[in-house]
């Protein structure tokens, strides 16, 4: 039997006062405050269970064995612990005292089923001109930005945009837990790891990001911007590794970009701020921006290209699409709309021979010399 499905089995006992939760599609988050105090996220909506774990014993049991499946343990000096379930379900497990109530842990279900772009489309996630315009900035290796809030489906979507590139390029994907499920043959996935309980070992996102570079990669993803190796991976995007995509947690695309600035700062390298900001600006071509709403579903609500510095030396941005709410209404629901503005990548060779391909996004990309007079919306911070 393989070592994962004996874990499979083991934690399946270990975790059997959730299972059902578990097994439950409707289920996307499970969050274990206290060994009789458990609440799920269903349907979008966070619902107290009657769950209960028999014991701080029992639970703690169970804590451990997810734990050993990644060589990991929970101690006073790592007390902080991030982990995978063997159907890889992303685990988060916080020792007392720094919980207050006794150790907690999240689950974060890995998803059975994959959302493919079309899918989304059916879903009204984004819109089938939207879906198309990403395709197009993907095909023609621009370096793409998904921004949203915690659990807002930023990885779900970083999974559907990697499915535009194509088969026989070699893609590197770097992750703190493996969540990504990308398809394509020629792919290299490289997952960090924590120090031991000696305090040796540690291998970061930043050390394999830099490892990386030496794999001869066409495209590099890294699961999600959190920290200094955000330097790192913007001098890569500016020095030959074109195409490569990542997440950020922020509420906006000129928030994403402020917020990558900050983590850049995380490095320790002494950069003077119109030089660091001017690396962001040419790294950063695209950003996706996603929404959780109150009931639960997660949509593209903005797509914004990257504009260089303004004469202050602030961030710019133009907004290809936004969510715009239906008229008359007082609810939430409303659709990703074309701005009208035209792209700034409509000049470029490699894009303009896509363009064949274009069904509905030939005005969006329409170079220069045919592009309308209007002049397109910008924002700046």
């Amino acid at each position: 039997m393989a070592r994962a499905d004996i874990f499979s089995v083991t934690v399946n006992r270990f975790l059997a006062p959730v299972a059902r939760f578990l097994e439950d599609p409707t289920v996307s988050e499970i969050m274990i405050n206290t060994p009789q105090e458990i609440y799920i996220e269903k349907n979008g909506s966070l619902v107290k269970t009657d769950a209960r774990f028999e014991s701080e014993e029992a639970f703690m049991a169970a804590v451990n064995n997810i734990l050993q499946f990644t060589g990991k343990r929970l101690t006073s000096e790592h007390p902080l612990q991030d982990s995978r379930l063997p159907d890889g379900s992303r685990v988060h497990v916080i020792l007392s005292p720094l919980s207050r109530q006794g150790t907690c842990m999240t689950i974060r279900k890995f998803a059975k089923v994959m959302f493919d772009a079309e899918h989304l489309v059916e879903l009204g996630s984004w819109t089938a001109e939207a879906m198309e315009y990403l395709r197009m900035c993907v095909l023609g290796e621009k370096n793409i930005l998904v921004s949203g809030g915690t659990s807002s489906g930023k990885t779900c979507l970083l999974n559907v945009l990697s499915a535009f590139i194509p088969n026989h390029q070699r893609i590197v994907v770097i992750e703190d837990s493996a969540e990504l499920e990308l398809q394509q043959d020629h792919l290299i996935c490289l997952e960090s790891r924590g120090a031991d309980r000696y305090g040796r070992g540690e291998v970061t996102i930043r050390d394999l990001f830099r490892s990386s570079l030496r794999l001869r990669p066409d495209r590099i993803i890294i699961g999600e911007c959190r920290g200094g190796e955000a330097l790192e991976i913007i001098q890569a995007m500016t020095s030959g590794h074109a195409g490569s995509m990542s997440t950020l947690h922020a509420n906006s695309p000129l928030d994403a970009l402020n917020r990558l600035e900050t983590l850049c700062m995380m490095s320790k390298i002494d950069l003077p701020l119109y030089a660091l900001r001017a690396q962001v600006t040419s790294a950063i071509d695209v950003i996706v921006q996603l929404t959780r709403f109150p009931d639960g579903r997660r949509s593209v609500t903005g797509v914004a290209e990257v504009l260089p510095l303004d004469a202050q030396g602030r961030y710019a941005v133009r907004d290809i699409f936004v969510y715009r709410l239906e008229e008359k209404s007082d609810s939430d629901k409303g659709q990703l709309v074309w701005t009208g503005a035209k792209s700034q990548f409509g000049d470029e060779p490699k894009l303009r021979v896509l363009l064949r391909q274009a069904k509905l996004t030939g005005g969006i990309f329409a170079p220069a010399e045919a592009k309308a007079a209007a002049q397109p919306q910008e924002a700046r911070a």
